[in-house]
């Protein structure tokens, strides 16, 4: 049986990237923020946090070289 990487029907993994205040994060990742008032997380189709970085654009990297696809929300 070929699987669907084989045949050519890669589903692509989708990555949420969303804006996180702060200050509605826990009191040890408040102090790691180092001043900034907003981190960026990753998220999974399922709702899991994939990562937590300090910039858009990295989360965006990141994602694509985990071999996620990006999409923005608020």
């Amino acid at each position: 049986m070929q699987d669907a990487s084989e045949n050519g029907d890669v589903e692509q993994r989708v990555a949420y990237v969303k804006t996180v205040d702060v200050a509605d994060l826990p009191e040890e990742v408040q102090k790691g923020a180092k001043g900034r008032k907003h981190l960026y997380a990753l998220h999974d189709a399922e709702g899991e946090q994939l990562a937590l970085v300090a910039d858009r654009h990295m989360a965006f990297v990141l994602a694509r070289q985990n071999d996620y696809a990006p999409v923005p929300v608020q």
